[in-house]
């Protein structure tokens, strides 16, 4: 149980969201993991997204605000996304399982996004109790870029989790109550790996300040030169048999 108070909510009801994807169930370990995809208006690498909410006993889904920002900045780069609802969140089975079944989970929507997508690479992404799962899913060799946003260090046991090595994206909120950036930054320090550090002026969550979120991974990510420029149109087969 993480130790904050209830009133800390990742309520995904505070933006009003349309459904701009397909709404897909994908196996997962415990059951079906329900999953909605998100198509960009002409695809220009050769990559597909996936976003992990934030934690599912405060109300974290795929719903939530910040995954959605994710989402469609991942779209607006020309990559289509996938997020999707860990374990007895929604309509996904299972219960809660403290990062481990999440890991699983994600684990599985990675190998079936590979099937239908087979050769692309994988952008891993995830806020708050996500990036922890995001974080202990990285060694995956399909993921060529991995996005944390607050990861929870001050939270979760990250000590011993073998480090990325994929290219890798921290993005933390100046202001963040709930995972200091001091405890985020001592952590990085740490490390032997050194990831692209981006420091953005918001509270953990984003309150007024989603649309920073897009903008500093628009200016990092748009003229990448590792985008595969391919320019194919968008045929969404993730959603298919």
């Amino acid at each position: 149980m993480l130790p904050i108070d209830r009133s800390h909510l990742y309520d995904g009801k505070e933006l009003q969201l349309e459904c701009v994807g397909e709404r897909v169930f994908i196996p997962g370990p415990a059951g079906p993991l329900e999953g909605l995809t998100a198509c960009p208006e002409r695809e220009t690498r050769r990559a597909v997204a996936v976003i992990l909410h934030p934690h599912p006993l405060y109300g974290g889904t795929l719903n939530n605000k910040v995954v959605h920002f994710l989402s469609r900045s991942c779209n607006r780069l020309g990559i289509p996304s996938l997020r999707f609802n860990f374990r007895g969140v929604g309509e996904s089975a299972g219960r809660y399982d403290d990062g481990r079944g999440e890991t699983e989970d994600c684990l599985a929507v990675l190998d079936w996004v590979a099937q239908r997508r087979p050769g692309f690479a994988i952008w891993l992404a995830g806020f708050s109790f996500g990036a922890y799962v995001a974080y202990r899913a990285a060694q995956d060799p399909r993921i060529q870029q991995l996005i944390t946003v607050a990861p929870p260090v001050n939270l979760f046991d990250f000590t011993g989790l073998p480090e990325p090595t994929c290219r890798w994206t921290v993005i933390q909120g100046e202001e963040d109550e709930l995972v200091p950036p001091g405890a985020v930054w001592s952590w990085l320090d740490g490390l032997s790996v050194e990831p692209e550090r981006i420091s953005l002026p918001a509270d953990h969550f984003f309150h007024a300040r989603l649309t920073t979120i897009e903008a500093a991974l628009l200016e990092r990510f748009q003229t990448d030169p590792d985008g595969d420029g391919s320019g194919r149109d968008c045929a969404f087969e993730l959603s298919r048999g």
